[in-house]
Parts: C-alpha cells; structure tokens; sequence
C-alpha cells in the first residue's frame, strides 16, 4: 500500500482497548500500522455501595453531571435497574462523545460545551452559573479532577459524587515502544487524556531531569485537546492537535501532518 497516505507508519494508539479499534481500522485503511498500546484501562468498581447511595437521592437532584462516556457506560445502567431516568433532572457532559452515550439510552437534551470540551467548558456556559441552592450530582471515576465539584460549590450548589469505574494502567513499562522506534517502527503516539500522558511519561522517564527518554522527545504525539498539548510541551514533547474530538478529527490531523 506505497500510495496510502500513512502507508509506512506505526502509529501507536494509547486509549483503552476496546475504545482503539475504530480509530485503529481507519488508520489501517490508510495504509498505517496501528500499534495498541493501551496506557489506561477501565474497570468496574469492586464495591458500588457509596455509587448506591449516591444515587438513591438522583430524584431530588436538579442537574446529573457526566465527566466521560465511561461514566455514562458505567453509571446509567444502574440507575436505570432502579427505574426510569428521573423526569427533574437535567443532563450535562464534557463533550458530544458524551452526549451520544447518553442518548444511547434514551436521555436527549444533554447540555455540553459549544467547542473546549472539558471541565473548563462546562464550567463556562451560562447555565452553569447561577447555581445557588442547586442539587448536583457528578458520575465519575474514582479519584477525578475537582475543579467542577469546587467551582459549583463556590456557585452556592450543594454537589455529590457518584463514582461508578477506576482506572488501571495495565503497562508497567515502555520498552515495547522504545524497541519499535530503534527499528523505525513508530512514527507517532496518540494520546487522548491528560491521565495517559502522565503514565506514558511515567514509564518513558530515563531518570533525566527533562523527564522523559531520546525516544518519546523524538516522536511526535498527536493530542485531542489544548491541555493536553500544553502538558506534552512542558516536557519538551512534539504535540500536534487535532481539531476536534472524535476520531474522523485525529485521523484528520495525522493525514495533514504525513502530507
């Protein structure tokens, strides 16, 4: 496949496993070697009793906050083993990733950010301002940023959490992808979480103080958001963004960067 556009790449996607194969089969489609390398996992939880609590008061509450499409995939199937979604109570997520999980069960309407798909986004639109006397609950996974529960309450709402997965890195080294760019088999890392980057930078690292091995400096990483990039170029890392989320964007952004 020499006239392919990424024919000759090893492009390693960094995202759990099950969420790599569409983006792997485009990339194979256009000629790249896609390399699973997941740096994250997602798990259930050991114990949902707390996740239990936490929503048994879900009809009292006036907005249900979702922080990714896994907890959406690992929330809303137990609230709806209990009942019907409660009419009162209005939906909000990071992203149209998001929003589309959601609406795989039946819950429209969902409140997302125009473009800046992240906590900061959310935080930003007017419907998240005048919060005084508001109910919030936030499904998420153990151990999230803080930076919605926070601003909320600072905004007068009274916030819970409602944790429903953990995450897992199911690497313990990064010399798999080390090896493959000596053999110049990898031209490229996708990283599509701020989490993913801290643990691939954890495993790169060669104990120097800039953080991170020859190899990883030496690779461009493709990134799905700014904050993303901007951890990659602390660590004086190549980030190139895509222009949106989804995969038909990362896509995007590899082929005009192999152009």
């Amino acid at each position: 496949m020499p006239d392919l556009p990424l024919a000759g790449r090893g492009i390693a996607i960094t995202r759990p496993a099950a969420q790599a194969q569409a983006l792997a089969a485009l990339i194979r489609a256009q000629g790249g070697n896609p390399i699973l390398f997941p740096l994250l996992e997602i798990l259930p939880l050991q114990d949902y009793t707390d996740f239990e609590h936490a929503i048994a008061c879900l009809n009292q509450c006036d907005w249900a906050i979702f922080i990714s499409a896994n907890a959406v995939e690992y929330g809303v199937p137990r609230v709806l083993a209990r009942g019907v979604w409660p009419a009162r109570v209005r939906c909000a997520g990071i992203g149209p990733t998001t929003a589309a999980a959601l609406g795989d069960f039946g819950i429209t309407q969902v409140l997302t950010p125009p473009q800046r798909f992240d906590s900061e986004g959310l935080l930003a639109l007017p419907e998240m301002q005048g919060m005084a006397g508001k109910r919030v609950v936030i499904f998420r996974g153990t151990g999230g940023r803080d930076l919605i529960a926070k601003t909320l309450r600072a905004r007068g709402a009274e916030v819970i959490f409602a944790e429903c997965y953990r995450r897992h890195n199911p690497q313990t080294d990064a010399g798999d992808l080390s090896r493959l760019w000596q053999n110049k088999q990898l031209q490229a890392i996708i990283v599509t979480s701020s989490e993913v980057l801290r643990n691939l930078l954890d495993l790169a690292s060669d104990g120097k103080e800039a953080g991170c091995a020859d190899w990883l400096r030496a690779t461009p990483l493709y990134v799905s958001h700014p904050r993303i990039g901007e951890l990659a170029r602390e660590h004086g890392l190549q980030a190139h963004m895509a222009s949106g989320p989804g995969d038909e964007a990362m896509l995007q952004c590899l082929l005009d960067q192999a152009s």
